[in-house]
């Protein structure tokens, strides 16, 4: 009170002159203010783009028909299997190694074992066709997904929502998180789009160079317009995560909202001036104490522990079909190469292990019928060049420059491979209804946690819906 008086005097001992003067220049503060607040939520779009990834020159006109699908499964393809299995050869392990060193090969020869002697694939397709499949055309490729519909029900909110995966997973990742999702939550429930990304499984591969996240997410914006979607909702993790964002950039007006469980925004002067701070005095700089708890030592985690565990991703992007050369011939080798990666992914913790960690979240049926979709598609090395055509991001895209706009869901698991704070995610998404930390789960959040994932989920659709 004492200041404001202050103020009130010092205000009425200037002359007319002055007081305008401080007043014309109060209001053009407030006015540059507003402005750069307006400025900020603009809502600003990319260019949806074209492209052409079919073999050969583009014909006048493409079926756009949707035709049902069916995985199969052969006793020729089986017996390949078997044979390839019995033949492999294996390094001996480095003592106590457990998994620092890679997939341990000790534990990789029982797993091997169980795939040829145990595994059931005929079973586990009937398992993947217990929802409906479908393939469409689009852009020159034929574009897999799977499309659950709730049961009918009166007095109830039906819902769409696409849900996109990533590398080393598949569309199978969904499958414990669907049917939480197509049923009732309190009236509201979900009819359910999960695509394979082209290249990935089921769905064809680019014949074309240049087959990117921008181009992913123009295709699978077209299906759900050919689906008769004019508004939904998107969910996804790793690679799904920037293609789904790039949906909600390049129309904003059908994205009704947003939901990652995996999100990246660590540039500009703010973040380093976190890193710099956050340690020390983490609310000057918007982090709460669980970020400080994720974030730091912020070497050690984040800059030590990513280039322990990007090899993979360097080689990808450069030489990706060097990289599948060997895997897309041997089954063992391919189930070494992804299954590391969901050992990893899902606990940095799980490296102390001999067996990886890889049954304490997963079961082996589940993580065979993964790998099963890569191999029976030979998609291993399509789905690598994901990696060297996103490469260009580091480059200024277009996309990287423009911010989110829709309403958006963040779920930060502890075990993730980077931690985005709340205050870092602002900076790219612009409409932030919900953060939340999660209280447990990794990398593949659908495939580990699904009723945390689907709960989350819900209660951003809820506040976006205003349910």
């Amino acid at each position: 009170m004492e200041r404001l008086l202050f103020l009130k005097r010092t205000f009425c001992s200037l002359d007319t002159f002055q007081q305008q003067i401080l007043i014309g220049s109060a209001v053009a503060a407030g006015g540059i203010l507003a402005y750069m607040v307006h400025k900020r939520r603009q809502v600003k779009s990319i260019p949806l783009g074209e492209g052409w990834w079919g073999a050969g020159e583009k014909p006048p006109s493409e079926d756009d028909q949707i035709h049902p699908f069916k995985v199969q499964a052969s006793d020729e393809e089986i017996q390949d299997l078997h044979e390839r299995i019995d033949r492999a050869r294996y390094a001996e392990p480095l003592e106590d190694s457990c998994f620092h060193y890679g997939f341990n090969s000790t534990h990789l020869k029982q797993v091997a074992s169980y795939w040829r002697h145990e595994f059931d694939w005929k079973k586990q397709v009937e398992v993947l066709n217990k929802y409906p499949h479908f393939k469409t055309k689009i852009e020159g490729l034929d574009v897999h997904f799977v499309h659950v519909r709730p049961p009918h029900r009166d007095n109830q909110k039906v819902l769409p929502i696409m849900l996109v995966h990533g590398w080393p997973g598949s569309f199978y990742e969904f499958y414990k998180i669907l049917p939480l999702l197509t049923e009732n939550q309190d009236g509201l429930v979900f009819e359910v789009i999960c695509p394979s990304i082209p290249g990935f499984g089921f769905s064809e591969a680019a014949h074309k160079q240049g087959f990117d996240s921008l181009a992913a997410a123009r295709i699978f914006l077209t299906l759900m317009e050919r689906l008769g979607f004019s508004q939904f909702y998107l969910q996804a993790g790793d690679w799904g995560s920037l293609i789904t964002t790039n949906m909600a950039q390049m129309k904003p007006q059908c994205v009704k909202g947003l939901h990652l469980n995996m999100f990246i925004s660590n540039k500009g002067f703010k973040v380093l001036l976190s890193i710099i701070i956050g340690p020390y005095l983490p609310f000057l700089v918007g982090l709460c104490r669980e970020d400080v708890r994720r974030l730091f030592p912020f070497m050690e985690k984040n800059v030590w522990e990513t280039l322990r565990e990007s090899g993979y991703l360097h080689i990808q992007a450069t030489k990706p079909d060097t990289a599948g050369c060997g895997v897309n011939d041997s089954p063992v080798g391919l189930a070494a190469y992804i299954l590391e990666k969901f050992s990893t992914c899902t606990d940095r913790r799980n490296r102390d292990l001999v067996d990886g960690g890889l049954e304490r979240k997963f079961s082996l049926d589940d993580l065979l019928t993964n790998i099963m979709i890569y191999w029976t598609t030979g998609s291993i090395v399509s789905s690598m060049r994901f990696y060297k055509e996103n490469a260009k991001i580091f480059l200024d895209r277009e996309d990287e420059k423009t911010g989110v706009f829709v309403p958006t869901g963040l779920a930060a698991f502890p075990c993730e491979l980077v931690h985005c704070p709340k205050s870092w995610a602002q900076i790219k998404y612009r409409n932030i209804y919900s953060y939340t930390f999660m209280p447990r789960g990794g990398h593949f959040a659908a495939f580990e946690e699904p009723q945390l994932l689907a709960k989350d989920l819900v209660q951003f659709v809820k506040k976006v819906e205003d349910f």
